[in-house]
């Protein structure tokens, strides 16, 4: 099975107000070729792959080729207009409908799909955007859950789902595509969605996919060294990042100050915003205090500048889960909840299930086992902190690295599950298009060097590294598997090979004698 024919079909509206070609021109002050009668569009594409019938397809400037060679292809497909700059008009030839004219459509790309869509002022739920290297998932599961509970009608999207009023929907990127990202609110609207969080990628601001969307508040969890195959340096990442806290983008934000980069972050918003910190040695305007920590949750208090208290539990393991949970109740009253209401509905817990974060997989008796999507230095760092501060025995950390991506976080990776773990089993993850025993062998070399005297295993694939680990654990230990969270494949040279760390995990638990 091709990597594309397992991604998850984009889901629109089911109707949608058709929108003149006049009304489009008119708006965005576009030229023309041929004439527009009476032509209207019901949707808007950037890929024939995805294109229906009544679409506007828009035909821009690629990195290999130009989008205009597809639009035969996209008149195949039912395309009643086109929308391209000048090379692409060029290319294109004589058209047999209208097509209007946009130098550099990219850069208007979502605020074309949000006009087609309806997705304007005065017709939106609120809109909550977090960003940061880690907790952006966790973060915006937590906030739906508290929003849930409150009595809204929720949205979501990220990095491992789409919910829509209750409906839930393997997702395709951590943040769409504008036209799929539009498309998407409108269906939720359409769902009477109240209130919606968003997952937003720096990679996503750097690709202009948020583009067409303002948001009510917008939330920054922390900054940690990861994607430096698509950033120059940690600085560029960060500014990249620092794009959501924008005039242009959101109204407010609140910011998370536990890690190095809190404060520059701070200083590169051009927004109103809050700050809050669960590090003790931190000032900041509100504060999260863990209670208590076990396997199945952590307890915590978050206290706000004006007296606010709230008492409440995560269903998952680490500070680092508690200080997710404030930066999302803070978005909340940022944007008119009231703190008094958040805190009677979550009194008893906040009720949100995260998959693929520290998520427990095994049973009453034997080891503890986790499953994690952390791939950074500061995720492992984080989990095999929250880990170890429940486990009784020893922790075993089992880890690969994801191929054809930055490769320069591997040594640090290494380090610190070495030396976060009592003994460690390198295997593979998304190998990609690089060869997996490179991969291993760096990770083992980095590991070693950090620690020469500790116990560590090259085992390959993964499924006999699991298998590994719980034949070395006892009961009061505790397994950490981190990479694969959530994800049902491995990319192993473009291929999406089914595959789930859950049930390789569960499974090698019954072989093993434990439940």
């Amino acid at each position: 099975m091709t990597v594309n024919e397992q991604i998850p079909p984009i889901l629109r509206p089911d109707k949608v107000q058709p929108v003149s070609l006049h009304s489009i021109a008119s708006r965005f002050t576009l030229g023309s070729v041929g004439e527009l009668g009476e032509v209207a569009v019901t949707g808007i594409s950037m890929n024939t792959g995805d294109l229906r019938s009544g679409d506007l397809f828009v035909a821009m400037p690629g990195k290999k080729t130009h989008g205009a060679l597809f639009i035969a292809k996209a008149l195949e497909l039912g395309a009643v207009a086109i929308v391209t700059d000048a090379a692409g008009l060029a290319l294109a030839g004589d058209l047999p409908v209208p097509a209007l004219t946009l130098e550099n459509p990219r850069a208007h790309l979502g605020d074309l799909a949000a006009f087609v869509y309806g997705n304007v002022d005065g017709n939106m739920p609120r809109l909550f955007a977090t960003t940061g290297t880690n907790g952006k998932t966790s973060t915006s599961y937590l906030l739906e859950g508290i929003l849930r509970q409150v009595g809204e009608v929720t949205g979501l999207t990220s990095t491992a789902e789409r919910h829509i009023a209750g409906e839930v929907i393997v997702s395709r990127l951590t943040t769409p595509e504008s036209p799929e990202m539009q498309a998407l609110i409108a269906r939720m609207r359409e769902k009477k969605v109240s209130s919606i969080a968003i997952e937003v990628s720096a990679q996503a601001l750097s690709q202009l996919r948020v583009d067409g969307l303002h948001f009510d508040v917008a939330g920054f969890t922390n900054l940690s060294h990861d994607h430096l195959d698509d950033y120059a340096d940690m600085q560029v990442y960060l500014e990249a990042k620092a794009a959501l806290f924008k005039p242009q983008r959101a109204s407010q934000g609140v910011i998370c100050l536990d890690s190095s980069f809190g404060t520059s972050f701070s200083e590169l918003s051009e927004i109103p915003f809050v700050t809050i910190t669960s590090n003790s040695a931190v000032q900041a305007d509100w504060r999260v205090t863990v209670t208590e920590e076990t396997p199945s949750h952590t307890a915590f208090e978050l206290a706000g500048p004006n007296g606010e208290l709230i008492i409440s539990s995560v269903p998952i393991l680490g500070v680092h889960m508690a200080a997710n949970a404030g930066l999302a109740i803070v978005m909340m009253i940022q944007v008119g909840f009231d703190w008094r209401l958040i805190a009677e509905k979550i009194a008893s817990g906040i009720e949100a299930y995260l998959p693929g974060r520290t998520e427990h997989v095994s049973g009453d008796t034997g080891p503890n086992v986790y499953v994690d999507f952390g791939h950074s230095p500061d995720a492992f760092l984080n989990t095999l902190a929250a880990v170890r501060k429940v486990t009784k025995g020893k922790v075993i950390m089992v880890f690969g690295a994801d191929g054809d991506r930055d490769a320069s976080k591997r040594p640090a990776m290494a380090s610190v599950a070495v030396d976060g773990s009592d003994i460690l089993v390198i295997t593979d993850h998304h190998p990609r298009f690089e060869d997996p025993a490179a991969i291993r062998a760096a990770l083992l070399d980095s590991a070693k060097l950090a620690r020469p005297t500790a116990e560590i295993y090259e085992v390959s694939p993964p499924e006999a590294a699991i298998r590994k680990a719980v034949s070395l654990a006892k009961p009061g230990d505790s397994i950490l598997w981190a990479g694969p969270g959530h994800q049902d494949y491995r990319d192993i040279r473009g291929v999406r090979t089914p595959y789930s760390a859950r049930a390789e995990a569960r499974a090698a638990l019954r072989e093993h004698g434990w439940s």
